[in-house]
């Protein structure tokens, strides 16, 4: 798969992307796999287990930050609905467990989509 196939693949806007690395697909790459060694997902799932709410959200709005600037829409998307949920640090913990699982489902995707690049 070529880094334009995984952005298809993920449901996110490769040209966007594209332009705001100038135009290098090489760059593109290297940065979409350097988001498989960002600790912000992993740290959610932690502070959620914690009840640490604020530790949450800080994790929530690092990944959601990191996949606006990676034009990972979809992530993004879970991503920035959890963190709003979980600013001021009183959530709604009924709602936490689906929109975790959803972020947990994009996270998935993604990761497997740029694991795919070039195999």
């Amino acid at each position: 798969m070529t880094i334009e196939q995984c952005y298809n693949a993920i449901e996110s806007n490769y040209e966007e992307v594209l332009g705001r690395f100038a135009g290098n697909k090489m760059l593109v790459e290297k940065f979409a796999r350097k988001f498989l060694d960002d600790p912000s997902y992993q740290l959610l799932k932690d502070a959620l287990g914690k009840q640490d709410y604020e530790e949450a959200f800080r994790a929530a709005h690092t990944l959601k930050g990191v996949c606006a600037n990676l034009g990972f829409t979809q992530l993004f998307k879970v991503s920035s609905d959890i963190t709003e949920e979980l600013r001021g640090g009183n959530p709604d913990v009924s709602r936490l467990p689906e929109l975790l699982g959803k972020v947990t489902a994009e996270y998935k995707k993604t990761v497997d989509a740029i694991n795919s690049v070039n195999e």
